[in-house]
């Protein structure tokens, strides 16, 4: 069976990415989901580049790991210095790692146009280094940067780079597509290329600017290649790393190489989440296999098919990865979609005719600017609304909003004010109540209205927080007289949902969203938060 090592670099090159800046609390906490992943090489940083990572591998030592060796990053020698003068070589030894990872020039132009050096200076500064670190008890992994660009202009060269650090002690010489434009077939030509000159175990480490980061990766697995380079969500400089979160799963479900076990594979999804909130970065939707869209399916044939049979649109069982399939409604959709999601909520299935209904409202309503795959709890209603003994937990009577710019007298500073006010008046069961507020603008001022007429009833409502608020014009052409749609996201630290509203009018539209945020937490809580007055 192929034995593949996967070596992860989040916290080093991944932190590269711009946005990214994770601190030695998060460091630590990264190293230990990836420890349970089962990954084998964790790359920590480059100690003595900054007091951050020198903290961290200091702290590292600590860490009771069960499975990975911890990795420290530098590079060779400088130019026209000694290996037991040179202050990096010096960090990596007192970082106490088991292994390091030396970095070096293997393109001729890098050498003589960016080290100022000569191609024979830079085989010695690669020999002497690692040889340095060796005799201090270092296992030593080289990575030859930029080894394909300069296999293409003078592979003798980038060859003869290889081959010295396998000379010197190098248990495994990992090639870098460091600029990211290569093509599969061009790292297997040149792995095939390193095989025939050279015995050393070689690696992988492949960036993303061509979008071909995780292919370049399988392809050079497939050639031979026995360590895999990569960062979860593919973080990294420019475009990007290879993304382990696509590797991993692709070498095991794909290829039939057990790089993880089955229990560490469901981990995927949810350290893939964990991470990009440490990173302080959003969880993009579409990551193969770990996004929330990866399992997503919106056209009413794909819904229907999957009905009746689980893999007709999907390559793999998301449960396999941690991840989960899910359904959206839109104009697309068919009538399995709604039976689908009706069973998926716990709602109870709607009759022939409930169904037609519910399509027309639904294709209706989108042609309107209504979107209801990002808007789920907006479709919940219309499905709850579609039972004929449906009881909504309020309902509106009128509403007003007055946006009032208003002069202030002198001695107050600022001269001149705005003021927003709404006044509502809903219908909760037999009582109607006629309540107003002001707000910071008028969608805040109709949100607190509504808040306060419904709070004697409902008194846990205090709870509820409006987290997010998104307006987008449909129709530019229309200038101001354009349909607008609003989502809005709400809370109640338990849970988030998402509603949908969309008018001319972006008041209107701000209300339709507002009330059905509230009405579908009430109906949620099945009467629990009310109290009758």
């Amino acid at each position: 069976m192929k034995i593949i090592q996967l070596y992860d670099t989040t916290l080093r090159d991944g932190a590269q990415q711009e946005g990214i800046s994770f601190s030695v609390e998060d460091k630590l906490k990264i190293v230990q989901k990836l420890d349970a992943l089962g990954i084998d090489f964790i790359e920590g940083g480059w100690p003595g580049s900054n007091p951050k990572d020198t903290e961290f591998f200091t702290r590292a030592q600590n860490l009771n790991l069960s499975h990975a060796v911890l990795v420290a990053f530098g590079s060779t020698r400088r130019v026209g210095h000694t290996a037991d003068e040179d202050a990096n070589l010096q960090a990596l030894s007192e970082a106490k790692t088991k292994v390091v990872t030396i970095v070096g020039k293997a393109w001729d132009k890098q050498v003589t146009q960016v080290l100022e050096t000569t191609l024979e200076e830079n085989l010695n500064m690669l020999m002497d280094s690692i040889s340095y670190l060796r005799s201090k008890g270092q296992r030593i992994f080289f990575d030859a940067e930029h080894f394909f660009d300069g296999y293409k202009t003078n592979p003798e060269y980038s060859l003869a780079v290889v081959t010295r650090a396998a000379k010197a002690g190098a248990e495994c010489v990992v090639l870098c597509d460091t600029n990211g434009g290569t093509l599969p077939a061009q790292i297997v030509e040149a792995i095939k290329a390193v095989q025939k000159a050279t015995s050393v175990p070689l690696g992988i480490h492949a960036h993303d600017d061509a979008g071909l980061a995780t292919a370049n990766s399988l392809a050079a697995v497939e050639a031979g290649a026995i360590q895999v380079q990569g960062t979860i969500n593919g973080y990294g400089e420019r475009c990007g790393n290879a993304n382990l979160c696509s590797i991993i799963p692709t070498l095991k479900l794909k290829m039939g190489i057990d790089c993880v076990t089955q229990e560490q594979l469901s981990k995927l999804s949810a350290i893939s989440r964990y991470i990009s909130e440490l990173a302080n970065l959003p969880h993009y939707d579409r990551l193969p296999y770990v996004g929330i869209s990866a399992f997503t399916h919106k056209g009413g044939t794909h819904v229907s098919g999957l009905a009746k049979w689980e893999d007709s649109y999907q390559h793999i069982n998301p449960d396999l990865v941690g991840n989960r399939p899910r359904v959206v409604i839109s104009e697309l959709a068919g009538k399995g979609s709604i039976l689908y999601k009706a069973r998926e909520r716990g709602i109870p299935i709607p009759k022939s005719g409930e169904i037609e209904n519910v399509l027309r409202q639904i294709k209706s309503l989108e042609k309107q600017g209504f979107q209801y795959d990002s808007a789920e709890a907006s479709f919940e209603l219309l499905l709850r609304r579609a039972q004929p003994d449906y009881q909504p937990p309020f309902e509106l009577v009128d509403f007003m909003v007055v946006v009032e710019k208003r002069r202030r007298l002198p001695s107050s500073g600022n001269q001149e004010e705005l003021l927003s006010e709404a006044t509502i008046k809903v219908r909760v069961d037999d009582k109607i109540v006629h309540t107003a507020a002001e707000g910071d603008g008028p969608v805040n001022a109709l949100d607190q209205a509504l808040r306060k007429a419904l709070i004697q009833f409902y008194p846990d409502l205090t709870g509820v927080t409006l987290t997010d608020y998104k307006v987008r014009i449909l129709e530019e052409a229309a200038g101001t007289a354009s349909q607008v749609r609003v989502l809005i996201e709400s809370s109640d630290s338990q849970e988030h949902w998402r509603t949908v509203g969309s008018s001319t009018n972006i008041i209107e539209a701000s209300w339709l969203a507002l009330a059905d945020s509230i009405e579908y937490w009430l109906t949620k809580q099945a009467g629990q938060a009310r109290r009758k007055i």
